[in-house]
């Protein structure tokens, strides 16, 4: 086969048969990869809505449409016939493209098992704490992992060239004072990433957890290395540093369990009978799913000039549900309040002389 090829690459000019290896390498990967991932998407649809498979198919599908023929290229780069200078600039630019392949296949594995963790710890469940928990250490650790794999790949790249490695030992004899200098440049930078590094494992916040920071109520939507987006009930997005989570007071609705009191304030009259409204409280809760069945409380919280303040406390399985039940229970109060004792809405009091009624009459 060896000396069949070397036979027809000389009665053809060299740059004609240097275009056919690369064009039979692109065609051999491109074949390769028409061949083997419909069959191995075939296997995978055997399984339910995750497979170790699935997974691996749609992370490398790009990356695998290069790195074949790439590979297959390499592997027919004796049998070119390009001069030994154009002969040592593909053989580099090769070696560095595949330095770049290999570092882009370690990260898709990495996502692979993101996605496999991410199936076994699935936070659409209710009671998911202990999932979110594992799912901002993981997002954490892979985004670490992802900057270091691109950190060491740029290094062997630069190292495999003869000056750059004299460039690094002249910048390594000056460590000491660019070291210095870098701490005083980088240091709420490095002050962001080590607080990273506390809230990926101490966690006062966690991916999904409900937070009221800044005045603002919103979910965790990303933890990244140096800063917390958090979106906000309204589609805003409020974007943090993530050392302000370590540094200043919020409120985290969801630390320890998603289970919250929720709370409606109405103002009415002194004459509203109490217990009719407790049992309309009742009724209402009763009839109501987003109700966890735990907590039914109505009291009279304060007496003030004119008004008096009943609050209504109750209990949801989360935030979200909470705020639709004040909401329902709110307008369905008011709205009973109104039907049945309309002169007890909060109303002002004018109370007139003997001689300023004689007058009015």
């Amino acid at each position: 086969m060896t000396q069949y090829l070397s036979q027809l690459a000389t009665k053809m000019p060299a740059w004609a048969w240097n275009m056919v290896v690369i064009i039979f390498a692109v065609l051999l990967g491109i074949l390769v990869k028409a061949i083997l991932v419909p069959l191995v998407r075939k296997q995978s649809n055997a399984y339910g809505n995750y497979s170790v498979i699935r997974s691996v198919i749609r992370h490398f599908n790009k990356i695998f449409s290069f790195f074949i023929p790439l590979l297959v290229f390499n592997a027919l780069l004796p049998f070119t016939r390009f001069n030994s200078a154009t002969l040592a600039v593909v053989t580099k630019i090769t070696e560095i493209l595949f330095v770049g392949c290999f570092a882009i296949i370690i990260i898709r594995l990495i996502r692979v098992f993101e996605d496999y963790l991410y199936h076994r710890f699935d936070v659409s469940k209710e009671n998911n704490l202990r999932e979110r928990k594992i799912r901002t250490q993981i997002v954490f650790i892979r985004k670490l992992l992802v900057s270091i794999i691109i950190l060491v790949a740029l290094a062997i790249v630069l190292l495999s060239f003869e000056n750059m490695r004299k460039i690094g030992a002249g910048l390594l004899t000056g460590v000491g004072i660019g070291g210095i200098i870098i701490g005083f440049a980088a240091q709420k930078s490095l002050g962001n990433l080590l607080a990273g590094f506390q809230i990926a494992f101490t966690q006062p916040i966690r991916m999904d957890d409900v937070l009221v920071v800044e005045g603002e109520w919103g979910r965790v939507e990303e933890i990244n290395l140096t800063y917390v987006v958090v979106a906000i009930w309204d589609k805003r997005r409020l974007v943090l540093p993530i050392n302000y989570f370590i540094e200043k007071p919020f409120q985290n609705w969801t630390r320890t369990t998603a289970e919250i009191l929720g709370t409606v304030f109405i103002y009415t009259d002194f004459t509203v009978p109490i217990d009719k409204l407790r049992e309309k409280l009742t009724e209402l809760l009763h009839a109501n799913s987003l109700w966890d069945g735990q907590v039914n409380v109505l009291h009279v919280t304060d007496l003030k000039e004119k008004t008096m303040e009943i609050r209504c406390l109750m209990s949801c399985r989360n935030s979200g549900q909470a705020f639709d039940l004040r909401c329902h229970v709110r307008e369905e109060m008011i709205k009973y309040i109104a039907e049945h004792y309309p002169g007890s809405l909060s109303q002002t009091r004018v109370k007139l002389s003997g001689e300023q009624q004689n007058e009015a009459v």
